[in-house]
């Protein structure tokens, strides 16, 4: 029996030849537009899928140039809380992460609004001293900084990290500065003309239309707490109790140097948070920073 095909059937194939033709063309475009964003996309992720595959491999295999894992070892993840304080250290790490940024928020907020939205004699010189404070390396004023919280015997904690964000941050006020003069003068005269005074105005009108600005500061303090190393070596370095995760990460590596799955599973774990924070809040945050007009 032959099969002949019949006019309406030919002109489908066709079209779906040419369809066919159409998508391919248009993924090849959009590859091909989009190619240095592809290559960036892969060079950020590349490390990230290093760490996440070797964190399942076993001892042996982690230390072979075998990318894949032959046997998945799940339970690494369990073993690093057995052989370290994972969870002190995590909680640490929030608590410094959390409180630092509350802190921030209470104290530079007001300080930004009033260097924006009010008229005062050096207001100008004001703003520029706070400026000017960026430009000082914290490792200069390191010592006389620890000897003051020293005589308040309060070294070997976290809490001069912490306790310092309720006088501001320097950075935080000249983001949330920027965005607040934008924000035109007529929403806070009609709330003058309403009868609310300064305070009632930042609360009820400026911070509800400051959010954008206000998530990109807290997620700046949130991640460079999460991170910081050098503070919480400065001071909670002698005592294992007060350790952050990155003091704790780096003393795991030191003793199991030869166990890189182990040191990765951890490694894995302490990026975990951060990643979910900025993908949960990653529109917020992007607004807030282009409105600030960073670049």
């Amino acid at each position: 029996m032959t099969l002949t095909l019949t006019p309406s059937s030919t002109a489908r194939k066709a079209r779906t030849h040419r369809t066919r033709d159409h998508r391919r063309r248009a993924t090849l475009g959009w590859i091909a537009t989009h190619s240095l964003a592809i290559a960036l996309a892969i060079m950020f992720l590349g490390p990230l899928v290093f760490i996440a595959l070797t964190a399942v491999m076993t001892d042996h295999q982690a230390l072979t140039a075998q990318l894949w894992p032959q046997d998945w070892q799940w339970g690494n993840f369990a073993d690093i809380f057995q052989k370290a304080p994972l969870l002190t250290w995590i909680l640490n790490t929030l608590m410094y992460s959390v409180l630092a940024t509350v802190f921030m928020l209470i104290s530079s907020i007001p300080v930004a609004y009033a260097l924006a939205r009010l008229r005062f004699p050096g207001r100008r010189p004001a703003f520029l001293l706070v400026i000017s404070t960026m430009m000082l390396p914290p490792q200069v004023v390191a010592v006389p900084i620890y000897l003051v919280w020293a005589r308040f015997e309060l070294t070997g904690t976290l809490w001069p990290l912490i306790l310092p964000m309720l006088l501001g941050d320097a950075f935080s006020i000249f983001l949330l500065r920027q965005f607040l003069v934008t924000i035109p003068k007529e929403y806070s005269d009609a709330a003058r003309v309403d009868g609310c005074g300064e305070f009632r105005t930042l609360i009820r009108v400026i911070l509800p239309m400051a959010r954008p600005a206000i998530a990109a500061v807290a997620l700046f303090q949130f991640f460079y707490c999460w991170n910081d190393y050098y503070g919480p070596l400065l001071y909670a370095g002698t005592d294992t109790s007060h350790w952050t995760l990155s003091i704790g990460l780096s003393s795991f590596r030191a003793v199991h140097h030869v166990q890189w799955n182990l040191t990765m599973a951890a490694t894995l774990l302490a990026m975990a948070p951060v990643i979910v924070v900025f993908f949960f809040a990653q529109k917020a945050f992007i607004e807030g920073v282009k409105l600030t007009g960073v670049k």
